[in-house]
């Protein structure tokens, strides 16, 4: 799948082979295998072009890795402590992105970094489970069918 969204348009057998074997040996009928197999499962679809397919992507890379995270959610026994736990592995850095995206969702404009809570409320972030970082779990909104198109 790599192959095929860095393509990011439709692309033969051929086109994926040559790409690959840049990197190391690999037989046509793996590529084409591969990418028969992605079909089937419905991560590309394909049309015909002469006596070819060509392959592309169904959704993209940053859908299918949502689908994934969706996914796994989904599957634990407490969610709540799963997106806390999850929270707790992300680096400032992708804390700030996961604001802004829960902005984005919920359809309020970014805004500048938030200015000092009042005493009262960070005596309340002080009680927050430990490696909850700075997003809360409320804070996320349930999205996504479950289905992670796999």
């Amino acid at each position: 799948m790599t192959r095929v969204w860095e393509w990011n348009r439709p692309v033969t057998v051929r086109e994926v082979l040559e790409d690959l074997q840049k990197e190391r040996s690999i037989a046509y009928t793996t590529v084409m295998t591969v990418l028969d197999n992605l079909h089937q499962k419905g991560w590309v679809r394909r049309e015909a072009e002469g006596r070819a397919y060509r392959y592309e992507a169904v959704s993209t890379r940053a859908a299918y890795a949502a689908a994934l995270m969706n996914e796994a959610w989904s599957a634990s026994d407490n969610p709540a402590a799963a997106l806390v736990a999850f929270f707790g592995m992300m680096s400032p850095e992708q804390r700030h992105a996961l604001r802004d995206a829960v902005r984005m969702v919920q359809g309020d404009e970014p805004a500048e970094p938030a200015p000092a809570a009042p005493q009262a409320e960070r005596a309340d972030e002080a009680a927050a489970p430990a490696g909850a970082g700075e997003a809360d779990a409320g804070e996320v909104p349930a999205t996504g069918s479950g289905d992670s198109g796999r």
